[in-house]
């Protein structure tokens, strides 16, 4: 078994079901199991502004899936819930992104793992940090510290 993590997102439709449906759906998956869920967060849109505002969450997994098949997963979950790619970085039904697969690194066209731009979103680290706040980002340093050099002013932990 693998410890991966992977990151939840909606602003269209019923967020907060399309990200706590994900989270069933995630631990549905074969040989696969949610060990933690973070708390929602609201979050401001990042990238195009211009939208509504996110539902974020993290999930750490328990997986026997190497990346691909687990990332092929994510993206039939995506298409389940309705996902349509049309904007990079635009309104979604739900966007699901694997962050870190432990003991993996690796870059190649379809899968660049720890995901490269985590350290840059306080809408993925601050999730992160509820559950896993000393994990170690390979050459980037803990969550909690990556976390403590974003503004997540805008963001606001949900009940």
């Amino acid at each position: 078994m693998t410890l991966a993590y992977v990151a939840l997102g909606s602003n269209l439709g019923d967020s907060r079901q399309q990200v706590l449906a994900a989270m069933d759906a995630l631990d549905a998956l074969p040989a696969t199991y949610v060990l933690q869920r973070s708390p929602l967060y609201l979050t401001p849109p990042w990238g195009v502004v211009e939208q509504p505002p996110f539902i974020n969450a993290v999930v750490a997994l328990d997986t026997e899936l190497l990346p691909e098949p687990l990332l092929d997963a994510l993206f039939q979950i995506e298409s389940n819930a309705g996902r349509v790619r049309a904007e990079r970085n635009g309104p979604r039904t739900l966007d699901l992104d694997l962050l870190y697969m432990e003991g993996v690194t690796r870059t190649d066209e379809r899968l660049t793992l720890p995901h490269p731009r985590m350290v840059e979103r306080a809408f993925v680290l601050l999730p992160l940090s509820a559950i896993a706040p000393t994990l170690e980002i390979p050459g980037q340093g803990t969550v909690r510290a990556l976390l403590e050099r974003l503004d997540a002013s805008g963001c606001e932990r949900l009940p």
